[in-house]
């Protein structure tokens, strides 16, 4: 696995809870190994290097973190998009969210997720669960190769690549 400089990529669309996560991630080694895109629209286009995105360097990110309720395209669509993807479906993918609602948490794990956090309240809490996140996902977790080829997928986003 390529530990590379864009490790995580973070979909989130709270700039305050986006600040949240890049600094508890940070108090565990990924200073500067996550990007943070606001919307589930931008995360496929970084996933699949279109419109701002096109000319991004590295590989792909070895681990997404997901927030479900966003604008343009929920988590879950971004979800289902990425784990039907011959190209992406090998990522891992960590819901993290505020909702513990029953139906978001089936929703999620029926639409293919990895894993499916609830946002502790408590900042310490957050620490501790990001912690984990970073020891499993990025320190101990194999990802499969990534694939080279990728095909033209049209799906109501668009062609994706």
């Amino acid at each position: 696995m390529s530990k590379s400089a864009d490790a995580i990529l973070l979909v989130e669309d709270n700039p305050d809870d986006a600040e949240l996560t890049k600094l508890a991630l940070s108090r565990h080694g990924l200073d500067g190994r996550v990007t943070h895109v606001s919307d589930g629209m931008q995360a496929l286009d970084y996933l699949y290097r279109r419109n701002g995105f096109t000319n991004r360097s590295g590989s792909n990110p070895v681990l997404v973190l997901l927030d479900l309720k966003m604008p343009l395209l929920d988590g879950i669509g971004v979800l289902k998009e990425i784990k039907g993807s011959d190209l992406l479906h090998n990522i891992p993918v960590v819901v993290l969210t505020s909702s513990t609602e029953p139906s978001d948490l089936l929703r999620a794990y029926d639409a293919g997720t990895n894993a499916y956090i609830a946002k502790p309240t408590e900042f310490s809490q957050f620490l501790s669960a990001m912690k984990h996140v970073c020891e499993f996902w990025i320190n101990i977790n194999q990802t499969a190769p990534q694939t080279v080829n990728a095909t033209v997928r049209n799906t109501g986003f668009g062609d994706l690549i």
